[in-house]
């Protein structure tokens, strides 16, 4: 009987998971406020239904009793983040906090099925920032002039990457964390938000020749500390995110190009410099030759992807462990195994639609600085995720990206719920023009 319960929760979780996708696309054929509210709520029933089932069944496998608790403390935080936010900010965009919640409900449950101290702590990081992240709005609205203090946002970012370079241990080949007694965090997480700010503010003030100079050593400081501390990934991340920002400043195209051209050589630099971004690559070119060796993670995370086809093993069912680090890099991967591959492609959906938000609240902007700053953070959320589905699928080297929002790392998920913070303040700050 048992059995049947969770092969019938997998389908049905499939089914709703499918279902939300569906009505988030289907949300931008809509003019209505009503029809989009309506749509709103039917997801909302979906994302409280595959959170239910979720935990149903990982009682079931386990029969842990504390799984109980937390799904209601979670519940609760849903509960409270889908009805109070707007309540809060009415001029919210609805379907984005949808889709923050959903990302953070799959991540839940499958952070649970994988470890169940790892979840907790994930949680309650969650929630901690969600409550920092809901006063973000009311700070963009209350302090209007954020643009004139660009130079400031540049040099905070220099000196917390700095830091991390002259004082951090070692992890994994790469100085990533600053550690304190009882807690460490990332600062590059939350740089990459306050570099956005940094050329945001100065491209709003001019996108002169002179202006891209001056803009362009700063944010090459930024990225050499993050190669002097070998957070190669970090690096790619705010040198794809500066080309792409200056080309939509200024409308070159020998930036753009020039750009990539000048990245491409730095990367195949940094192969030949450094030891564990040579392993990554022979990993992606072919992991068969070293599977025992350099090549096993990346063939656990295929062999899990084949392993689930379509509508996956089931949760409890698979063999996610066997990827290491999957908590954090691999967590597609996971999700492929056990809730499917149509679940692993609606994953990848509600990040485009998340993609989809940020372009359209950018665009709508009448704001200069503020069109700049939620253009800037579209490019850094779509080329994160990329990054990690894309290292998880093999088709481009790991990077040792988290996917934001569902894998498990409290300074990603804090700086991603600032992130989605920053974007509805930009979207509230256009209405109360």
């Amino acid at each position: 009987m048992q059995n049947i319960v969770m092969e019938c929760a997998q389908y049905i979780i499939i089914f709703l998971i499918t279902c939300y996708t569906w009505q988030s696309f289907a949300y931008f054929g809509k003019k209505s406020e009503v029809q989009k509210r309506k749509i709103a709520a039917r997801q909302n029933f979906c994302i409280l239904g595959v959170h239910f089932l979720g935990y149903v069944s990982g009682y079931l496998a386990t029969g842990k009793e504390e799984l109980i608790l937390l799904y209601g403390a979670q519940t609760v935080y849903f509960i409270c983040v889908i009805f109070l936010f707007p309540t809060a900010y009415p001029d919210c965009s609805r379907m984005l906090i949808s889709h923050m919640c959903m990302l953070l409900n799959i991540g839940f449950i499958i952070l649970t099925r994988l470890s169940y101290p790892l979840a907790v702590k994930q949680f309650l990081i969650v929630c901690g920032g969600s409550v920092l992240a809901s006063v973000v709005p009311w700070i963009m609205k209350k302090f209007r002039e954020l643009r004139k203090f660009a130079w400031i946002y540049g040099i905070i970012g220099i000196l917390l990457l700095l830091t991390v370079y002259l004082t951090a241990d070692t992890t994994n080949g790469a100085k990533l964390f600053l550690d304190f007694k009882y807690i460490s965090f990332q600062p590059s997480e939350f740089v990459k938000l306050i570099y956005v700010f940094f050329i945001a503010a100065m491209f709003e003030k001019s996108s002169s020749f002179m202006q891209v100079i001056k803009t362009s050593l700063m944010a090459a400081v930024h990225v050499l500390l993050l190669v002097a501390s070998k957070d190669l990934g970090g690096a790619l991340i705010y040198a794809l995110v500066y080309l792409m920002m200056v080309y939509a400043a200024t409308k070159k195209n020998l930036y753009l190009f020039g750009g990539l051209l000048c990245a491409s050589a730095a990367s195949y630099t940094a192969w030949r410099l450094f030891d564990h971004i040579q392993v990554r690559v022979t990993a992606w070119l072919n992991p068969w030759t070293v599977i025992d060796t350099k090549g096993y993670q990346i063939a656990q995370s295929l062999f899990a992807i084949g392993t689930g086809g379509f509508l996956g093993v089931g949760l409890y069912e698979g063999s996610p462990g066997q990827i290491p680090i999957v908590e954090q890099d691999f967590i597609f991967s996971a999700i492929a195994e056990e809730l499917g591959g149509i679940s692993a492609i609606c994953v990848i959906l509600i990040c485009l639609g998340c993609l989809l938000l940020f372009f359209n609240i950018a665009i709508e902007s009448r704001n200069t600085f503020y069109r700049y700053l939620a253009y800037g953070l579209a490019v850094t959320y779509g080329i994160q995720v990329f990054l990690t589905i894309g290292g998880a699928m093999k088709l481009i080297p790991s990077t040792g990206v988290t996917l934001p929002l569902v894998s498990y790392g409290g300074s990603s998920v804090l700086s991603t719920l600032c992130m989605f913070a920053v974007i509805e303040g930009v979207k509230t700050f256009e209405k109360a023009e």
